[in-house]
């Protein structure tokens, strides 16, 4: 078995914090946090949150997992979840409810540990209004990167969730199956967080935070190649779409 692969049977959802080097920044003032303000924090019915990313005015990626209720495995209430962008210190620089969410269709939320969970752990949200007018830029998604890609973390997590947190001196130790290996740093609250690749002067979205793992005595992240998932969940969301619309004696049927 590969080693790689190996480890993904020790993982654990966003799982507990650990203590090492990673030249993480807390992005306290305004100058911090401009051009990154498309990262936000996910409230989960009061519950807990994630963190999401904007990549169109009015769509967010996080991870599937954040969906769900971690104890009974059932779906979350959308209209419950609500987006705030570029959270910090007690205010976001824009505030939306969530119309529709969609999952990957391979996801499944069972509890079981395994490349393939992490590989479809996605979930893309449709806003009910855009962020538009805000000076709030969306980003874009990278295709596949490679062993060795500079890559950085912008994330909400426990001890640091009332501003965000920006490693950048991370790296992708390699891909398996699909699956990303990442030196960066997660804690509860990570899932969902956007992985950022910096290549040719761009930064755009290579992966979503989906969990950590224990990789030769190492604590790594683990995330998705996103070069194909992304076109397969716009697919649900158009499905979500003209489900929401069809009606029977007066009832509206909404896909959750």
């Amino acid at each position: 078995m590969p080693r790689i692969l190996a480890l993904l049977f020790s993982l654990i959802l966003a799982g507990a914090a650990w203590a090492q080097d990673t030249n993480l920044r807390i992005l306290n003032t305004g100058d911090d946090t401009k051009g990154w303000g498309a990262v936000g924090r996910l409230e989960l019915e009061g519950r807990g949150f994630c963190t999401g990313a904007l990549i169109a005015p009015d769509l967010v990626l996080t991870a599937a997992h954040c969906l769900f209720d971690r104890h009974s495995g059932e779906r979350l209430d959308t209209s419950q979840v609500e987006f705030r962008a570029g959270w910090r210190n007690g205010r976001a620089e824009a505030y939306r409810s969530v119309r529709r969410a969609v999952v990957h269709p391979q996801y499944s939320f069972d509890g079981t540990a395994g490349a393939s969970r992490v590989l479809n752990d996605l979930a893309l949200l449709k806003l009910h209004h855009p962020i538009q007018g805000t000076g709030i830029v969306p980003f874009e998604i990278a295709g596949r990167i490679r062993k060795g890609t500079k890559i950085g973390v912008v994330s909400y997590a426990v001890g640091r969730e009332e501003a965000p947190s920006y490693q950048e001196k991370c790296r992708l130790m390699g891909r398996q199956k699909g699956v990303y290996v990442m030196s960066c740093d997660v804690d509860f609250g990570s899932s969902g967080a956007p992985v950022f690749a910096f290549e040719d002067g761009e930064v755009r979205i290579a992966s979503v935070v989906s969990a950590k793992a224990d990789f030769k005595g190492q604590k790594v992240s683990l995330g998705m190649g996103l070069d194909g998932p992304i076109d397969q969940l716009m697919a649900e969301l158009n499905t979500a779409r003209i489900a929401s619309k069809r009606t029977v004696g007066g009832a509206r049927f909404v896909k959750p």
